[in-house]
This record gives C-alpha cells, structure tokens and sequence, in this order.
C-alpha cells in the first residue's frame, strides 16, 4: 500500500496555484471537474508527492476552517537562503524565520499558503 495524495480545500484557485507552482515549484498534473468542484492534482519535483486542491463551487465567503488536527506539510529545499530570495520576489513572508534545528547545520522554516495551511521548509546538510 502506498499514500497517492493529500488533499486540501482552497478559497482561491488562481492564488492557491500561484503559491504551489511558482512558490512551492509544484507542477499541474491533471485537473478534474466533478458535480460540484474542480480538483487540481498537483505534483513535486520529483513527480512522486502529490497534492490535490479542491476548489468548491460554493466555497463559504470566509474560506474554510482548518481544524486543530492538521499540522503542516513539509517540502526539502536546497538552501533556504535561494528559497528566501525567491519567496521576498514573489511577495510571500515567513510564518516563522529559518533556525538551526539540531546545531549540525539543519535549517527548518515555516510559511503559509493563502489558505492559511502551514508548511514546512526543510534544509538539511548532508555530511
């Protein structure tokens, strides 16, 4: 058995694919219309992270709340200053500044997306 997505509800589509495409460097892979939404299905990178945005025909005017039980997803980055400069070019902003995670020199960091959902930015040295 194997994960094939996860999936969140989004209040704006066109922000929504703004993010995770030029932000995030997620690629479209398929879309798909049901009776009352339109699904994104969204690929990493690597073509093997996949996630679908789903975008209500009624979406409520306030978008949706997130719950208390979902945490964040987490993505890799190759150096957080590379991802800084491009997030400061695209208008985005921390949710909480890159830190050394373990003194070893792994970085993490955390944004959100328009939603609000949090995300994880991982920089992990390899020595």
């Amino acid at each position: 058995m194997k994960l094939l997505h996860s999936m969140i509800r989004v209040k704006d589509i066109e922000k929504s694919m703004d993010f995770y495409t030029k932000l995030l460097n997620m690629k479209l892979d398929k879309k798909k219309r049901l009776d009352d939404c339109e699904l994104y299905f969204l690929l990493d990178e690597e073509g093997v992270g996949c996630l679908e945005l789903t975008y209500n025909d009624e979406t409520p005017e306030n978008g949706y709340e997130l719950g208390t039980g979902f945490g964040h997803f987490a993505f890799s980055v190759k150096s957080l200053d590379e991802f800084t400069k491009k997030m400061n070019e695209l208008g985005y902003k921390y949710l909480y500044e890159p830190f050394d995670l373990n003194g070893k020199g792994t970085k993490i960091a955390f944004i959100q997306d328009p939603d609000g959902y949090e995300i994880e930015l991982i920089e992990k040295v390899i020595w």
